[in-house]
């Protein structure tokens, strides 16, 4: 199965293209699933006239597996996530797990009808729709209407970062010790953590590492959006720092909403003029496809129709390109006595970069962006010695500890 997320600077028109994706692709006769967690439903108002149009959407019964999406469309299903009862289902859970902790320390637990949903439960409910929709053996593609740019980048990295503070905050090793905690609890004074919050940390963890390996699988992508402008440029260029930061590929970038260059009207032919010299000046090295402006905004399967003849898909990845690429690591051991990790940053500046090497781990921040990775087992028994930024990338240089490097006989 192939997953597609389409994102792109706020107000690009990302709902639109994710819409005309999926129905372009249910029209090449690809079982398509589209995925949308706005919450103002705009897909809604975008599909609301596909289904009664078209017999066979009439006709096609709910998909396995997904048993809330709605077909709309000859081979389209789509399905709205809804952040709010994912919160109050996993907390009403939570409460009911940890139902003697509470007791003990008097609490009351919160009712499903009282509770409203935090800031950040959209991402994770996010998340968690796309793991179900990966699994679900009905569809060939799942197209998710991501949220814009600099969030849908911070959304995909969250199973990896979470599932880090889970090891480092309840190892797993510690269950070992079980047998021990009445006493270690008298010596103490205090209550030791429950077995439940170590078997809820393994569940916690089972589904992040799911979620995980969906965001990291080769027939993963993202396809951007924006409408060409100084404004998207900048968006642009952040965003896909990040994604390249935590190693998500970039498929393809539609140019939303051009105006045709031919136009009679002057205002219009220097606006299409100006969109056509800010593409032409994007230094991107993925694919470019153009999308028009209908002159309105689309609205109904007509609308989507048109548009949908200029979205075929992106070439697929899946196993011809194999698995998520490892930074490589250059050896210059013989020329330079050094070895250089090498973190592809596309139109990265200096001023945006900034890393901390603490122990077996680096810090890299890239603008807004941080990751922590682990260094290849070479890299650990060196010392960061300096770092360079050149043609897109930046090279991290290791120079061996004495004390730990292997010596040569």
């Amino acid at each position: 199965m192939r997953i597609l997320l389409i994102t792109g600077p706020g107000g690009a028109g990302r709902t639109t293209v994710a819409a005309a994706t999926a129905l372009a692709a249910a029209r090449e006769g690809t079982r398509v699933l589209l995925l949308s967690g706005d919450p103002g439903d705009p897909m809604t108002a975008l599909l609301g006239g596909a289904a009664p149009a078209d017999t066979a959407a009439r006709e096609q019964p709910p998909a396995p597996g997904a048993p809330h999406a709605t077909p709309v469309a000859a081979n389209l299903w789509a399905a709205r996530i809804d952040s709010g009862e994912e919160f109050r289902h996993e907390l009403v859970a939570l409460q009911e797990r940890g139902s003697a902790l509470l007791g003990l320390v008097g609490a009351r637990p919160l009712g499903a009808d009282e509770l409203t949903e935090l800031p950040g439960a959209e991402q994770f409910a996010l998340l968690r729709a796309l793991r179900r929709a990966a699994a679900a053996p009905a569809f060939d593609l799942v197209v998710v209407d991501m949220p814009p740019l600099h969030q849908t980048v911070a959304t995909l990295a969250l199973p990896a970062q979470l599932r880090r503070y889970l090891a480092r905050l309840l190892p797993a090793e510690r269950q070992a010790a079980r047998a021990l905690r009445p006493v270690l609890a008298q010596l103490a004074g205090v209550p030791m953590p429950a077995q439940w919050l170590y078997e809820a940390a393994a569940r916690w963890d089972e589904e992040l590492a799911a979620v995980q390996a969906v965001v990291e699988s080769a027939d993963t992508g993202v396809r951007l959006v924006a409408e060409p402008g100084p404004a998207a440029d900048a968006a642009l260029r952040t965003g896909m720092l990040g994604l390249a930061l935590h190693q998500v590929r970039v498929a393809d970038l539609v140019l939303n909403r051009l105006v045709p260059k031919d136009s009679a009207d002057p205002w219009l032919a220097s606006l299409a003029a100006r969109q056509r010299a800010f593409a032409d000046a994007w230094p991107l090295d993925v694919p470019l496809k153009d999308l028009a402006h209908l002159g309105r905004d689309p609205r109904g399967a007509d609308d989507l129709a048109e548009l949908a003849g200029s979205l075929e898909l992106p070439r697929a990845t899946g196993a011809a390109d194999g698995p998520r690429a490892a930074w490589p690591v250059e050896d210059r051991l013989a020329e330079d006595g050094v070895l250089v990790w090498v973190v592809p940053l596309p139109r990265a500046e200096k001023r945006d970069l900034d890393l901390v090497r603490r122990g077996d781990e680096l810090l890299l921040t890239v603008g807004p962006y941080r990751r922590i990775v682990s260094l290849p087992g070479a890299l650990r028994r060196c010392t960061v010695t300096g770092a360079a930024l050149a043609d897109g990338a930046l090279r991290i240089r290791f120079t061996p500890d004495p004390g730990l490097w292997p010596r040569a006989h």
